[in-house]
């Protein structure tokens, strides 16, 4: 994991069709809010040259930290009202 600098790697969630807004509870205290879905891609990026192809516009998120705290792996992720 972490290949493409990522600060999670989230499975069992289709990430890329959450709204903008979207927020997220991971474990008893994070709360993170889906910002924006894709990124532009420069023409040839790392990315690219790892994987033959560049999924940052199509599936990398960004979300921002409503409230922060520790995220340990296997914390239960799920949708906050």
């Amino acid at each position: 994991y972490g290949d493409f600098a990522e600060n999670l790697t989230i499975e069992g969630i289709d990430l890329p069709s959450l709204p903008i807004g979207t927020r997220l509870k991971v474990g008893g205290e994070v709360l993170l809010e889906v910002s924006q879905i894709g990124k532009v891609c420069h023409n040839r990026c790392n990315i690219f040259y790892a994987v033959g192809d560049c999924v940052m516009p199509r599936e990398g998120i960004f979300a921002k930290v409503l409230a922060g705290g520790e995220i340990k792996v296997d914390d239960r992720i799920e949708m906050a009202g």
